[in-house]
């Protein structure tokens, strides 16, 4: 009995060279093109050092007011201690509208009136009162100035209970913050600003060369070679995405040596969420570029459809729970919202697998999503 002719095996080595020539012919464009070095390398650090240095959300030495109507050696002492605050740059005065004309011209933020009847409230077991006026155009800042001027009471209250010159209060809190005992805004800011910095190298700049070269019709060029669409794909995007790792890693260097940001998880753990969040960034700015096949469009979308929603609807600077709800549930499809909590808990609280697993698993199913809708748009547009 003859024996069946074999099948022919797939060319395997065949398609390991295809796509390996596709891996280093990107990798050449990528380094002989400018402007990806400006916007993986330049553009990162820039940004970095904004959010680093540039921006922050601590607010100290505001400047307010202090007003003593009455000169005693009990105003004298709470005087005192809002001087030696420092969260207050404390110009003193005997009346109220000393100050009037600079509240209003912007030059102090506050006024605080500690009045002439204070130490004979305090002296008959009374609860005196300080009057804090601030100015209501400015929110956080107002709100800022009446706790802090609230605390600097309560402070300088216990005290002088502490060295039994004052009145024990009814309740004493005590306050404790976790991870982030000083409150410093950039320990949260500088790893957040790391995901803005890789929706920027995933998205916009995969977005810009790949409809570069729908515009010069290298293109479908390149698809009408044996090579398919998903070898295309993937090796347009491997070296992107090793050079979003590489600007992330450099970003992390940066936030660790250079800012003092403290990083208590792993390693591993950085890298899988990193690389995870790349997916939905990549598919996004090939989804962008097969749809658009101009640089123009590609850039203006690619900024309304990651960056803006990245830096606005992610947590970043603006909590999500006090947004509306449609817009709260708009956040659930913006990759960023699961990064960023990720990014500051890997570095101020360490590893917290359970909270990573939900983010990868989310991030991952939207860039399977954002990698179908791009090959498909991808084969309509050839076809």
């Amino acid at each position: 009995m003859n024996a069946e002719p074999k099948k022919p095996e797939p060319d395997r080595s065949g398609r390991a060279r295809r796509f390996a020539a596709l891996v280093r012919k990107e990798s050449y464009q990528v380094v002989r093109d400018p402007s990806s070095i400006l916007i993986a390398f330049v553009l990162p650090l820039i940004l970095l050092f904004l959010f680093g240095y540039g921006v922050s959300l601590d607010t100290t030495r505001t400047r307010i007011g202090l007003v003593v109507e009455e000169a005693t050696p009990l105003t004298r002492d709470l005087a005192a201690s809002f001087h030696a605050s420092r969260y207050f740059a404390v110009a003193i005065g005997r009346d109220r509208r000393e100050f009037e004309d600079d509240l209003v011209l912007g030059r102090v933020r506050g006024i605080v009136v500690i009045p002439a009847r204070f130490a004979a409230d305090h002296a008959a077991g009374r609860h005196p009162a300080v009057q804090v006026i601030v100015d209501g155009s400015e929110p956080n800042t107002a709100n800022f100035v009446q706790n802090y001027a609230q605390g600097t009471v309560t402070n300088w209250e216990r005290q002088r209970t502490l060295e039994g010159r004052g009145h024990p209060p009814a309740i004493a809190v005590e306050q404790r913050f976790w991870f982030n005992p000083e409150l410093t805004s950039r320990n949260f800011l500088v790893p957040g600003s790391i995901a803005i910095v890789m929706t920027l190298v995933g998205t916009l700049l995969t977005s810009l060369v790949v409809a570069r070269e729908w515009e010069r019709g290298t293109m479908e060029a390149m698809m009408a070679t044996p090579v398919s669409a998903a070898e295309l794909l993937a090796g347009k995007l491997l070296p992107y995405f090793i050079l979003g790792l590489t600007s992330m890693t450099l970003c992390v260097l940066l936030a660790v040596f250079l800012f003092g940001v403290p990083f208590r998880g792993s390693v591993l753990a950085l890298y899988a969420l990193s690389a995870t969040f790349l997916m939905p960034a990549l598919g996004q700015g090939l989804l962008i570029s097969a749809a658009t096949k101009n640089q123009f469009l590609a850039s203006q979308l690619a900024l309304i459809s990651a960056f803006l929603p990245a830096f606005l609807l992610s947590g970043f600077l603006f909590e999500i729970n006090s947004m509306p709800t449609v817009i709260q549930w708009i956040t659930y499809i913006v990759p960023a919202r699961y990064l960023i909590p990720s990014l500051q808990t890997v570095f101020l609280a360490g590893d917290i697998w359970p909270v990573f697993a939900r983010a990868i698993a989310v991030m991952f199913l939207i860039g399977c999503v954002f990698f179908a809708l791009a090959a498909r748009s991808t084969r309509k547009r050839i076809g």
